[in-house]
């Protein structure tokens, strides 16, 4: 019987499992909310979970323990951000941390909520490349923002140039089109109203032959 074969693996050894989870957990109590694929989601819901539930004890060896699992990153939501020192050289000097705002503005949310702060929405949509189903990963209670907001592929992005482009083709070929059709009614209408009046020419022009004579 095979043991310990409980979980997801996602093709990486152990290591580079916890630097996935890691670095997902950072960037979900920054931002709020990431977009993944389902199968990390999953992974990294657990791993989550349990970092809001040390959290919310907001003990000393809590801390300590939400630090050992995730480290003490920085809390850095652009490059402008306004909390930000920096000095000469733009290194950063001073910045609020992930740990603090893990503590002080997350974890009191979800004082009364016995589990289940996260949420998976599945987006229905596919990554370009392998085809992996992708996900939006939040915090429950964030729903007011953009959930289903997705990075805008390159790809996609040519392609709908592409299909903008060849639309303003085929509607300047109607365009075109339509013009020598009606520049042309217009020739025959014109060369019908002319003939009329030079076949009146020509007998006026012969009647006056006729008196002449």
């Amino acid at each position: 019987m095979r043991h310990r074969i409980k979980g997801f693996k996602l093709g990486r050894d152990t290591e580079h499992r916890k630097a996935l989870w890691r670095n997902q957990a950072i960037a979900l109590f920054t931002h709020g909310q990431i977009t993944t694929t389902v199968p990390k989601a999953k992974a990294v819901q657990p791993f989550v979970e349990k970092l809001i539930t040390a959290a919310k004890k907001g003990d000393l060896a809590s801390r300590r323990r939400v630090l050992s699992m995730i480290g003490d990153p920085i809390l850095i939501h652009g490059e402008d951000d306004e909390n930000i020192e920096r000095n000469k050289y733009g290194e950063v000097v001073k910045a609020p941390k992930v740990v603090k705002h893990l503590f002080e503005e997350i974890a009191p949310k979800f004082a009364d909520r016995a589990g289940g702060c996260t949420r998976i929405v599945k987006l229905g949509t596919h990554r370009l490349g392998d085809g992996g189903d992708l996900c939006v990963l939040m915090l429950v209670g964030d729903e007011e923002g953009p959930q289903v907001s997705g990075q805008f592929s390159r790809r996609r992005d040519k392609a709908n140039k592409r299909m903008v482009f060849a639309a303003q083709l085929r509607k300047g070929a109607e365009s075109s089109s339509a013009t020598d059709a009606a520049s042309e009614s217009a020739g025959e209408s014109a060369t019908a109203v002319a003939e009329p009046e030079v076949e009146a020419q020509g007998e006026a022009d012969g009647g006056e032959e006729s008196k002449s004579e």
